[in-house]
């Protein structure tokens, strides 16, 4: 069976059915939304950053193919602070689906890298724009709680924590 086309004139309604789907914890449904606007506004920036959110709402099952997916989609970005903070976003979310799936010990490198990720983002940002500072406190706090976080940090950690 063919996909049928959805009309340029139909995207702002679409968006905002992608949206209230991520709400709805209908992350497949959203992405699927999102796959038919992108097939007719290749680079609309709103569908490519709620592709990527709905995406990351579906690590809880393969996330490692899942995370592939959503990474292949932040070169498309048309900002580099975008593309640094959706970037730290898929690495923070694939540590808590680590995190949820019961394994916290495995989920510190992914926030370790989510931080660093964050960290470009914010000597990106605009202003007014702390969404990345938001985030950045949320891994810590995180880092925190984990039984791993209590283990000796190398050189590397220790550098990225203190900024």
């Amino acid at each position: 069976m063919d996909l049928k086309r959805l009309s340029k004139d139909a995207v702002p309604g679409a968006l905002a059915k992608a949206e209230r789907y991520r709400l709805l914890n209908e992350p497949v449904m959203a992405e699927s939304i999102c796959l038919d606007i992108l097939a007719v506004e290749p680079d609309d920036q709103e569908a490519l950053v709620t592709t990527i959110l709905a995406i990351t709402d579906q690590f809880g099952t393969d996330a490692g193919q899942h995370m592939a997916r959503a990474q292949e989609l932040i070169p498309r970005l048309t900002d580099e602070y975008a593309r640094a903070y959706y970037g730290a976003i898929i690495t923070e979310r694939r540590a808590r689906a680590r995190i949820s799936a019961g394994s916290p010990s495995l989920a510190r490198d992914w926030l370790l890298e989510a931080l660093r990720g964050f960290d470009r983002a914010l000597a990106l940002r605009p202003a007014g724009n702390d969404d990345a500072i938001l985030r950045w406190n949320a891994c810590v706090r995180t880092l925190e709680r984990l039984p791993a976080a209590a283990q000796p940090l190398d050189a590397g950690d220790a550098v990225i924590l203190s900024e």
